[in-house]
């Protein structure tokens, strides 16, 4: 026996059909004499009409209403497969997060778990009780519901494991687990059996859908086993896979996997927008004021790269931005014109970072000059770099994503079998 999270997204709850193949799962799971808890998002869609209304009621509406209204998704998704579960005969309850509860802050529409109750779901446990919660909400101190952001059910499932003391989360989604690239941009896309939770943050933050980044934090520190599956697959199908685990793809400690290979993945991300500030003075301080007007904004910056002039006395500063903010990023810096002290300010929103990730690029020399030289000979220009200890990003022109992707996919040997 085993106790398990299992976390169900949008697309697999989006209507009473799909509602009914995830109780099949749960179902799988509870006859098999395992604990389990479930989580689920809203219907595919529904909190994007919920923040539409929200938006039409009123643009500038309070932050503490909108998470009234938009955790109201999650709440009928749990309900309804409490019904579907009880009328299969799986003693089955819905839980909401003040109900459990979920502490979190008061940051309203992005707030961050700070505690979990699980003694009263361990307790339903015991009494072989099924616990379906809604995902992507909990409860401040001041007893206002909060959500945590989009993708949030995700940080949910993973904390309500910590919670309780789970053996493994599974999250099912649309897709069978975590693949070496988007296999709509590249065919020969493997499907990973192993990914290290180190490279799995690098893949979420850099583009990569399949986990919120958040989650994978959690389930890092908390060390919790991990399982990307497709709720698409039959429940009574094979749910074993080499190694005797679950199907889909494990995220785990880096020290569980056992050959490990140079790069593990390609990942890109089409939501970036590039900013140059020409001629800024060279001296201290000028950095602290562009990006400190941008932070006052709310604005998160990321690849910087900075370039000293001939005299000495002046730089250049290419920065990049989620191309959301790209036009209110382009407002502050003008509006800081006199404080910064540039001569002219240039952006583009017509750009991609492709990144290449793997735990194997701590101890293999080259990765980046094998890369920079593949794409200089498909004539690809690169405009930016930056770098950790398991991944080189690049900036380039968004017409060549696809071109870059499939040549560097090829490069490290991702699409042999």
């Amino acid at each position: 026996m085993a106790r398990i999270v299992m976390k169900f997204g949008g697309t697999s709850v989006a209507d009473l059909e799909r509602i009914r193949n995830v109780a099949r799962h749960v179902k799988r799971e509870f006859d098999a004499g395992n604990e389990v808890a479930v989580v689920v998002s809203a219907m595919a869609g529904f909190t994007n009409q919920l923040v539409a209304w929200t938006r039409e009621a009123a643009p500038l509406h309070d932050a503490r209403e909108y998470d009234t209204v938009v955790a109201a998704g999650e709440q009928i998704s749990s309900g309804l497969l409490a019904i579907v579960l009880q009328e299969m005969g799986v003693p089955a309850r819905s839980w909401l997060g003040w109900q459990i509860p979920l502490m979190t802050d008061n940051a309203h529409g992005v707030a961050r778990i700070r505690q979990i109750a699980g003694e009263t779901l361990i307790e339903r446990f015991r009494q072989g009780q099924v616990a379906v919660v809604a995902g992507f909400q909990g409860i401040a101190e001041d007893n206002r519901i909060t959500t945590l952001g989009r993708g949030g059910s995700d940080t949910s499932a993973v904390a309500v494991a910590a919670a309780i003391g789970a053996d493994r989360c599974d999250i099912y989604t649309d897709v069978d687990g975590v693949y070496t690239t988007d296999p709509r941009i590249v065919p020969e896309a493997r499907r990973l059996d192993r990914v290290a939770f180190e490279e799995m943050l690098e893949m979420a933050s850099l583009g990569a859908k399949v986990l919120q980044v958040r989650s994978v934090e959690l389930a890092m520190v908390h060390g919790i086993p991990t399982f990307v599956r497709s709720s698409f697959d039959p429940p009574d199908g094979p749910q074993t896979g080499p190694g005797n685990l679950p199907t889909g793809t494990l995220i785990c400690d880096e020290d569980e996997i056992v050959e490990q290979q140079i790069v593990t993945g390609i990942a890109f991300s089409k939501d970036e927008a590039k900013i140059t500030l020409r001629r800024v003075a060279d001296q201290p301080g000028v950095a602290a004021t562009v990006f400190g007007r941008l932070s006052d904004a709310h604005i998160n910056v990321d690849v910087i790269v900075q370039n000293v002039s001939a005299d000495g006395r002046h730089t250049d500063m290419t920065f990049t931005v989620p191309r959301a903010d790209f036009e209110q990023a382009m407002a502050v810096i003008e509006a800081s014109a006199d404080d910064i002290g540039y001569e002219e300010v240039s952006g583009s929103a017509d750009v991609v970072k492709v990144s290449v990730i793997g735990i194997g690029m701590r101890s293999h020399a080259g990765v980046a000059a094998q890369m920079f030289k593949a794409l200089a000979e498909k004539s690809i220009n690169i405009q930016a770099i930056t770098t950790s200890e398991i991944k080189i990003s690049i900036l380039i022109d968004a017409a060549y994503t696809e071109l870059a992707v499939r040549t560097l996919h090829s490069l490290y040997g991702l699409d042999e079998a």
